[in-house]
């Protein structure tokens, strides 16, 4: 059953291989491009692009990002270490290393 299986994984992926290719010039339907950005300095002409737009307060959004979820994985991980010592399954050694 899994060579059965596995047979017509292959001739799916054969079939669609256009759409499988992770070459640059396909892009996925509907994905115009993850961030905002150019990679452009100069315009047909020659002349300088302007500076482009700067996103107001990044380092404030980027620290109101970070932060809250930091403290969230902290939260849960001495929550699942509180679990494990309370069940057996890891408790830490007391021992100085004399």
């Amino acid at each position: 059953m899994a060579l059965a299986a596995g047979g017509s994984l292959r001739s799916f992926l054969l079939r669609n291989a256009a759409k499988f290719s992770r070459t640059p010039a396909l892009k996925p339907r509907g994905v115009t491009g993850s961030a905002p950005g150019r990679t452009a300095v100069t315009s047909t002409s020659g002349a300088v692009l302007p500076k482009p737009d700067k996103t107001p307060l990044g380092l404030t959004r980027m620290t109101m990002v970070v932060v809250p979820f930091l403290y969230l994985g902290t939260c849960i991980s001495k929550n699942f270490a509180a679990l494990l010592e309370e069940h057996e399954i890891f408790v830490p050694d007391d021992d100085d290393d004399d």
